[in-house]
């Protein structure tokens, strides 16, 4: 293959995986500070970007040359954001989710596919209790920050309340996008025995706040029953509910999930793979985005629909939750 075409082909594709209201010119000109007719001649093949301007752009738009010129046919390639930061400060972590929820908002069609292992991380913050005792969890037991390797939680001296401000941001965005959660009776586990091991362990200062975030994670799973419901996304107390995402939850009773999350973005597919508890590595690679999607749909057609439809099952499923739960305090 000749330079140009090569030079066009990684242009093409870059132009593929960007937002339709960005402009590749006015883009390229920012970041290069080059003219737009110097643009337009490395657009066309005319002149060659450096290996400084490869560098440059790759970054910025976490391409991989080996996935768009094909160079390892059996090798997918993965950015790790998270591995290069520090969560002491966990606003970073959760301003990281916010970077990409409002990437993903950016795109004309959009969709999310979750594959619930585990709760996802934004129904954690639609009431302050819940959201502070994950937090805190994420940071002590998780994360293994020194800093709380000896503390005790308390809602009082642990309230997070900036962590809940951005996690109230991320539902915000969330819930601009359409999106398809398929749920286990599983799914609430690892919180649960999270609540459980604290309150076995002695790790609350304050034995009362046991029950009181038990009662706020109900709440959660009330608020979440409720757009399941209705077929829709929306905040706690919100009446106007048309202009907010379509919902479609599932409940699969035979296989657990691994907290995938899929993203579909102007056709474009982008997969992020779950490690470590709370990271994510995530990838642009059309042939591996598409072996997750179709594993993806092929377990939602072994599912229940429960959303907007189905109301038995879906009572009775919130319910077992909700049982389960209630038994911690």
């Amino acid at each position: 293959m000749e330079t140009n075409e090569v030079q066009q082909q990684f242009f093409n594709y870059l132009r593929q995986s960007m937002p339709a209201h960005l402009s590749l010119v006015d883009e390229l000109m920012d970041l290069l500070d080059i003219s737009a007719d110097s643009v337009y001649r490395r657009l066309r093949g005319e002149k060659p970007i450096t290996l400084s301007e490869l560098k440059l752009i790759c970054e910025k738009y976490h391409i991989s040359l080996d996935h768009v010129l094909q160079l390892q046919q059996d090798a997918v390639v993965f950015s790790a954001p998270d591995i290069s930061r520090s969560y002491e400060d966990f606003n970073a972590y959760l301003n990281g989710y916010l970077v990409q929820l409002r990437y993903f908002n950016s795109f004309a069609e959009k969709q999310l596919l979750y594959l619930c292992k585990d709760v996802p991380v934004w129904h954690f913050f639609s009431y302050p209790e819940v959201a502070a005792f994950k937090t805190f969890v994420w940071l002590k037991t998780i994360l293994n920050i020194p800093a709380y390797a000896n503390k005790r939680f308390s809602l009082a001296e642990f309230p997070f309340e900036d962590c809940y401000r951005l996690g109230q941001e991320m539902i915000s965005l969330y819930n601009q996008i359409p999106s398809v959660e398929l749920w286990n009776f599983e799914s609430i586990n690892s919180t649960v025995r999270q609540l459980e091991y604290y309150r076995d362990a002695g790790i609350f200062s304050q034995p009362s706040d046991i029950a009181v975030i038990a009662e706020s994670f109900e709440r959660s799973i009330d608020h979440i029953q409720l757009q399941a419901e209705k077929g829709v996304k929306f905040l706690p107390g919100s009446t106007d509910v048309t202009h907010r995402a379509p919902l479609k939850f599932y409940i699969n009773e035979v296989i657990l999930g691994n907290n995938s999350i899929l993203a579909e973005l102007n056709g474009n597919k982008v997969s992020f793979v779950n490690y470590n508890v709370i990271n994510y590595l995530f990838t642009k690679d059309q042939r591996f985005s598409e072996i997750l999607f179709s594993n993806f749909y092929t377990l939602m057609s072994r599912s229940t629909l429960i959303s907007g439809t189905g109301e038995k099952e879906r009572n009775r499923f919130f319910s077992a939750l909700k049982e389960r739960i209630r038994k911690i305090s």
